[in-house]
């Protein structure tokens, strides 16, 4: 069990990493972790994240209100979409927001990250959807967020920025650098000519592996909208509520692969 500052000193560290790899420029960015149900440590404002020292990190309650902060910092100013990750996913521990730049881009252009390109991200990801535009600060960010924590660790902010959480702060840093790392593959591979996305049935064994490997969290191989009994995962059928819209029905052609896929993995586990 870490100490209130050891995790203070943990927070800085990744402020420092956030900002020296370019995914925040000046005073972009914050991050928070829960040390209880009532009591969360935050970024301050109108600081930037890389040279952060222990006594700038606030402390506020579960509904964002200041608990404790020296001097003149204050909470940063997006801490509502904080609060709202951490009262709608009980499991996570840790938030962090930052702009790295290729994931920004693909927010900018309104674009998810939905094609399976890479089994890292696959596996750790699924895929990462965009939440619609909201003003920063305001409530529009955490209602816009909200009907994708149930399903995903990884949200792109339309227009802002990226957004990861997960049971732990390293771990959640770690998924932003995931989602970083798969903007930036995606957009150069695209420049190429293009990327070859692994097959449905290279994806669905991707997910069992995911699963083998009990992973904390919440992936499209376990709550993945899309994927009913005989259908076909996010990444083939429209990618991560993209635009919020309802999937186009199979053809043919892909619901035979489905039930090919499906019975391939009963064989694998030796169903």
């Amino acid at each position: 069990m870490y100490s209130e500052f050891e995790i203070k000193k943990q927070i800085c560290e990744i402020g420092k990493r956030i900002y020296n790899r370019g995914m925040v420029a000046a005073n972009d960015g914050n991050i928070s972790v829960k040390l209880n149900d009532n009591e969360f440590l935050c970024t301050p404002t109108g600081v930037s994240k890389g040279f952060m020292t222990p006594e700038y990190i606030c402390k506020v309650d579960k509904d964002g209100n200041l608990i404790h902060a020296n001097g003149n910092f204050r909470p940063s100013s997006e801490i509502k979409m904080h609060m709202r990750v951490y009262k709608e996913r009980p499991d996570v521990k840790a938030v962090v927001h930052a702009h790295p730049m290729y994931a920004t881009a693909f927010a900018i252009a309104g674009v998810p990250l939905t094609q399976p390109i890479m089994p890292e991200a696959v596996i750790t990801l699924g895929c990462v959807p965009i939440a619609e535009y909201g003003t920063p600060s305001t409530d529009e960010i955490p209602d816009a967020v909200s009907k994708y924590l149930p399903y995903f660790d990884a949200v792109l902010l339309e227009n802002h920025g990226a957004l990861t959480y997960a049971d732990d702060l390293m771990a959640a840093y770690h998924k932003m650098e995931s989602v970083e790392f798969y903007a930036q593959l995606l957009y150069l591979s695209t420049n190429i000519g293009g990327p070859q996305e692994l097959s449905s049935s290279q994806v669905n064994r991707l997910y069992e592996i995911r699963k083998q490997m009990g992973m904390t969290g919440k992936h499209p191989a376990n709550l993945c909208q899309n994927l009913k009994d005989g259908s076909l995962n996010c990444h083939t059928v429209g990618g991560c509520m993209a635009g919020n819209k309802e999937a186009e029905p199979l053809s043919d052609k892909e619901v035979l692969i489905s039930e090919i896929t499906k019975k391939v993995i009963e064989h694998l586990q030796g169903k």
